[in-house]
Parts: structure tokens; C-alpha cells; sequence
């Protein structure tokens, strides 16, 4: 993909990944997601870590998408991200959690 087509079809910048020049600050949002459970445990397991972290980030990746577009934005820009892991005893499964804060931005004079 070229970069200007990428440029205009490109929803979330992560981190110093700078949005438009031309984007302005709605507000600043949160959202959170899981990844796949899988059984195991993620501390020894590298094959399993890496699996639910692409899971995750594309989860996260969806999640930022609906809400730009639910909240009437453009962009997101995400300023900060949490990722933990999570173990259910019971089944044996183990995911990630993640939970990033995003800055909600849009073009100047849009929308209004």
C-alpha cells in the first residue's frame, strides 16, 4: 500500500506514531480487551505469550476502530497501554488483558 492511501485509510497510531498534523483532540477514552484463553501458563511458555499477544493487539486494534467510529472520530492515538495476565484455576487456561488510553481526534473542521 502506498503511503498516502495508507495515510487516509490509517485509524490508530500507536504511541509515537503521530496521527495527521491536521488532527485535533476530542477527548481522551479508554478501551479494554482479552485475548484467546489458552491452556497453560504464560510465564514459561513463550510460544503461548506471543500467540495471545497478537491475538490481543489485533482485539485492541478492532476494539479502537469501533469506538473511533462510534464516538464520531477519526483517529486514535494511544497514549498509554496495560497488559496483564490472567489465569482461570479451574479450567486451567491462562489469556491477556489489555487496556490502553487513547487520545479520540479528528480532522480540523470536520464534523462541524
Amino acid at each position: 500500500m502506498n503511503n498516502s492511501l495508507e495515510s487516509e485509510t490509517k485509524v490508530v497510531y500507536w504511541h509515537r506514531d503521530l496521527p495527521p498534523l491536521d488532527a485535533e483532540p476530542i477527548a481522551e477514552h479508554t478501551v479494554e480487551a482479552n485475548s484467546l484463553r489458552v491452556r497453560g501458563t504464560l510465564e514459561h511458555r513463550n510460544e503461548l505469550w506471543e500467540q495471545c499477544y497478537a491475538d490481543l493487539m489485533t482485539q485492541l486494534g478492532d476494539r479502537l476502530r469501533q469506538e473511533v467510529a462510534r464516538l464520531g472520530g477519526q483517529f486514535a492515538h494511544v497514549l498509554d497501554e496495560s497488559i496483564e495476565s490472567r489465569r482461570d484455576d479451574i479450567t486451567g487456561e491462562v489469556w491477556l488483558h489489555g487496556r490502553v488510553t487513547y487520545s479520540l481526534l479528528r480532522r480540523l473542521g470536520a464534523g462541524q
